[in-house]
């Protein structure tokens, strides 16, 4: 692709009279995009016009729904660290994005959105598929702008790529009239390298990198909290170099998965509500808390108020809002985790904590006897979902790209899960939204073709965005896509089970036949219930050619542990 986008590049350089959507498409072409996810429609129609003449350089993906696109975006930013890119038309095409713009609004995702808009002269009239989106996605963006003449759109193009990939990323909307799209101008092209007033990477204190270390160098129980901001910063290879030199145990979160391959030593596990039993309950025995890119969501901290209460908190973090927003802290190292796990790796001293890691072991065992074991081998009849993504974790060796969609699925899948390299977990984290994993799977596998990529999602979340199987039959793209098929609305079901005196109210599936929906599509498939196909079933799935989807019917009350109830300390973690 680099070969043919090198000619427009050079095209760009001149001043040319081209109308506002051909150089909306140069713009792109100068950002690098070769690949973006998008449905037509009135208000955006010239740009689509204009992209006619540039295929070869510019590849277009039709999803079936507004909202499959955004996801799909989504996805190929996560699994590449690029800006997805989406085009929308307006009124219910730019509505439609809404969740997804939210979802990666708070999951840090670098994203581009592109809406039409009705002519300049009609805005404000109420007219035929006018919505007001620069209004509705002022809080779920990191910037948004409207234009509405054609010689705006370079700038505005070059700002948007800039702020949603700088700092801590995040999604921009960037809303075009119709008279903006179809005017013509001299264009040129100059990328964005820095905005009066906007300073992405704060600058590092170099005291409170001294007060951090010394903190650190002193620590009887130090504990490292790692969170996205490792991967978005590239600081893998500083995460691991600062645990191995220090001896610090080290937790993920849900969004942090796959920075530290699962294998390593000093990988402790995982934290949350549905997280491993020692990493929330010795978070209330450190005396030591280092937060690095993870802002202490309240799926993490459980109660506030009890949130280890006894430990002195060292929070290394690129966004100013996220500084003491929920958790004081005793060091705030306000900056970019690369940066910032560089300058403490040349002032701690190297460190075991041998007994204090034996801690955290000791409670693998407890839990494993108690819920793991169980889970992943179990006695009862009924297939677990646990068993099936220890099968998937053991037959693709952690290299593997697994999308999740959200309920009790995703929580075992994050939780038994192996990784061997970064970027493999994509996931609906802070605003937990069903209906992500398919659209999201396909852009992840767009963006890294040659890496196996797995959908794993439950029977409810399936039927959100089903349509999305037409881009896949579209596209003809290699997508795997696990079913764990419960027949309930798992998780609530749980919450009703547990908190409700199983008041089961609206959360029993009754689901169509997937098997018939699927090959309507083209797409091969099996459905099982039975442990003695189990292995047969999955190294079917794994090795087709072409995407493949597998059911797999699991226990319809089987619940997840452990669990900090809701309202509770992360120390009052429960079993079962």
């Amino acid at each position: 692709m680099e070969s043919a986008i090198e000619p427009a590049k050079a095209k760009i350089e001149k001043k040319l009279k081209i109308s506002g959507s051909e150089a909306l498409v140069r713009s792109l072409l100068a950002e690098g995009v070769d690949l973006m996810f998008g449905y037509p429609g009135g208000a955006i129609m010239p740009v689509y016009d204009a992209m006619y003449d540039f295929q070869d350089q510019l590849h277009h993906v039709l999803t079936r729904h507004e909202q499959g696109a955004i996801h799909a975006a989504q996805g190929f930013a996560r699994a590449t660290g690029k800006v997805g890119v989406v085009l929308a038309t307006s009124g219910p095409g730019a509505t439609n994005l809404i969740t997804g713009i939210a979802d990666a609004m708070i999951d840090s995702t670098p994203l581009v959105c592109i809406t039409g808009q009705v002519f300049s002269t009609l805005l404000g009239t109420d007219a035929f598929q006018e919505t007001d989106v620069v209004g509705i996605s002022i809080p779920v963006t990191k910037w948004n702008h409207q234009v509405t003449r054609a010689e705006e759109i370079p700038e505005a193009i070059a700002k948007a790529f800039y702020i949603a990939k700088s700092g801590r990323p995040g999604p921009v909307l960037i809303d075009i009239t119709k008279d903006a799209q179809v005017q013509e101008f001299d264009f040129s092209y100059k990328k964005c390298e820095e905005i009066r007033s906007y300073h992405p990477i704060p600058a590092l204190d170099k005291s409170m990198v001294e007060k951090a270390a010394k903190l650190i160098n002193e620590a009887k129980k130090p504990y490292l909290l790692f969170g996205q901001g490792v991967i978005l910063s590239h600081a893998e290879a500083e995460l691991k170099a600062f645990i191995e030199k220090t001896g610090i145990p080290a937790a993920w979160t849900i969004l942090g998965l796959s920075a530290l391959e699962s294998n390593h030593p000093l990988n402790v596990g995982m934290l949350g509500m549905h997280g491993n039993y020692g990493p929330n309950l010795l978070t209330n025995d450190c005396d030591v808390l280092i937060a690095v890119g993870m802002r202490f969501d309240d799926r993490v901290t459980g109660k506030v108020s009890d949130y280890a209460t006894q430990a002195k908190i060292i929070h290394l973090e690129v966004d100013p809002s996220e500084i003491d927003k929920i958790i004081k802290a005793d060091v705030p190292l306000l900056g970019d985790a690369k940066i910032g796990l560089k300058a403490l790796l040349e002032k701690v001293k190297p460190n075991e904590h041998k007994e204090w890691l034996q801690r955290f072991r000791d409670c693998d065992k407890k839990e494993y006897e108690k819920v793991i074991k169980d889970e992943l081998y179990p006695s009862k009849p009924e297939l677990t979902m646990g068993e099936v993504i220890r099968m998937i974790a053991e037959k693709t060796a952690g290299d593997a790209i697994i999308v999740t969609d959200v309920g009790q699925h995703q929580m075992v899948t994050c939780r038994y899960s192996k990784f061997i390299k970064s970027k493999s977990n994509i996931t609906s984290g802070g605003l937990g939204t069903m209906g992500f994993c398919l659209p999201a799977a396909i852009g992840a596998k767009m963006g890294a073709p040659d890496r196996q990529v797995i959908g794993v999602i439950g029977d409810g979340g399936f039927q959100m965005t089903i349509q999305e199987l037409g881009t896949i039959f579209q596209t003809e793209i290699d997508v795997k896509i696990l079913i764990l098929n419960n027949q309930f609305l798992g998780m609530v079901r749980q919450w009703q089970q547990m908190f409700f005196d199983k008041r089961y109210s609206a959360t029993e599936m009754v689901n169509p036949d997937f098997q018939k929906i699927s090959a309507g599509y083209g797409i091969e498939s099996r459905k099982i219930d039975s442990r003695d196909v189990l292995e047969d079933a999955i190294d079917t799935f794994l090795n087709h050619k072409g995407s493949y989807l597998l059911e797999v019917i699991v226990g319809k009350e089987n619940n997840v542990f452990p669990m900090v109830p809701a309202g509770c300390a992360v120390s009052e973690i429960i079993l079962e």
